[in-house]
């Protein structure tokens, strides 16, 4: 059976982050994907290290990079806004390396999804990327009128932060390309011994 991407959607934005001290991304036209991630983005790398993701390696254990990405939906910043009571919240504001629009649900797609580009590069969904302060405080410097954003970017974000990928097949994603998305078949595992 040949699978076929089932949904479509649209790159709005391409970002990086090239510094450091920082995750905050700033928008590009287009950037060529490596193995390895975006050249010179602080999570590019074919490994990584072990942290508070990946509890069952010790910290700091070199494992393989199935983050290079980062991706948000700009109906789901919109939702988040909206819950925080702001104008809008920005895919660079959350480190994102690609804003996507037109894909329903973005941040629910299931790890194994595959999104395809015009010129080339397929990215595979590694699974949801869980909210955190670190962008809630970024959110909240550009708006110190409003209370305790950092913290409440958490619940508002939650199930609408989007996803991390690593990337497949190399190639070049623009700002305007179409992505198809492929969504794998959907299986349920029952542990055994357990009731079905």
């Amino acid at each position: 059976m040949s699978l076929k991407p089932q949904l479509s959607g649209r790159a709005v934005r391409v970002l990086v982050c090239t510094e450091r001290k920082t995750f905050v991304t700033r928008e590009l036209a287009e950037t060529r994907v490596t193995f390895e991630g975006i050249e010179g983005d602080r999570h590019a790398g074919l490994t990584r290290s072990a942290d508070v993701r990946t509890p069952w390696f010790p910290k700091g254990t070199p494992i393989r990079n199935t983050r290079q990405l980062s991706l948000v939906s700009s109906e789901e910043l919109a939702e988040v806004a909206e819950a925080l009571g702001i104008p809008k919240v920005l895919a660079a504001w959350l480190g994102a390396n690609l804003e996507l629009a037109g894909v329903p649900r973005l941040t629910h797609l299931p790890p194994g999804t595959r999104l395809f580009f015009p010129e080339d590069a397929v990215l595979a969904v590694e699974g949801e990327n869980e909210p955190c302060r670190g962008p809630g405080r970024v959110i909240e410097a550009h708006h110190p009128d409003k209370e305790k954003l950092a913290s409440r970017f958490v619940k508002a974000a939650w199930r609408r932060r989007g996803l991390v990928a690593w990337v497949e097949r190399p190639g070049l994603i623009r700002a305007g390309d179409e992505v198809r998305v492929m969504v794998p078949r959907p299986v349920t595992y029952v542990l055994p011994g357990k009731p079905a």
